[in-house]
């Protein structure tokens, strides 16, 4: 399964790049208005620019922010103009008017990151669109008592019976055992904060096992001189 960083700060974005975990990069509005004020613009420029410092070409996706439907496109193209890096992805919400704009930015080879599905209808109808990618949001099912991994799973099987090339994103990940669940269940992506992939780099068994490897060594060490 592909991990994406879900996450508009520079410093996070560094400290994975330098990993080599990420396999791509998410943004939205709310993401970006925790960042210091800027243009938001040379703020996506920025983003890119350590993908290409860290020679790491992933797909960033970039989030529309007008709600209506028939400035979406113009909205798009201006951020594939304005942003130097050719791995932009264009996130839409889901929505009736939102299919048509996905459908022509799809037209264009431009790939669209379709948002905010929260079950299996609207996966289908995004996937028939020609979205690359259907973001389900985990968390927020799981807020109003939904279990969203049959979810999950339904649409990674309708995905695969049709052979679409389409992939499942799930995010709005609130606990690390979320991105296993969502593996398990068939996502292809889970797009998460940084604070989750930190906390699945630790084990108290591994801390334990490490000291005790060093404990063992240094005795081993100190004998050997005497």
């Amino acid at each position: 399964m592909k991990i994406f960083l879900d996450s508009a700060n520079l410093q996070e974005l560094e400290y994975c790049l330098k990993r080599g975990i990420l396999r791509g990069i998410t943004t939205n509005p709310s993401i970006i208005s925790k960042e210091p004020k800027t243009d938001f613009f040379k703020h996506i420029q920025k983003m890119a620019d350590l993908c290409k410092s860290h020679r790491q070409n992933l797909p960033l996706s970039v989030e529309i922010f007008t709600p209506h439907p028939h400035e979406m496109f113009a909205q798009a193209q201006e951020v594939l103009q304005k942003v130097d890096y050719e791995n932009i992805n264009i996130k839409i919400p889901i929505g009736w008017g939102e299919l048509e704009v996905i459908h022509q930015l799809a037209k264009e080879k431009i790939p669209v990151n379709c948002t905010c599905l929260f079950n299996e209808a609207q996966c289908m109808l995004a996937a028939n669109a020609g979205a690359k990618y259907v973001s389900i949001f985990m968390g927020r099912l799981k807020d109003i008592g939904a279990d969203p991994l049959p979810t999950i799973t339904n649409v990674r099987k309708m995905l695969d019976a049709i052979q679409s090339p389409a992939e499942i994103i799930v995010g709005s990940i609130r606990h690390p055992r979320d991105i296993s669940d969502a593996q398990i269940a068939g996502a292809h992506i889970v797009t998460a904060s940084m604070k989750f992939f930190e906390t699945m780099a630790g084990h108290p068994q591994t801390s334990k096992s490490v000291q005790g490897f060093l404990d063992d060594f240094k005795h081993w060490m100190s004998t050997a001189s005497n």
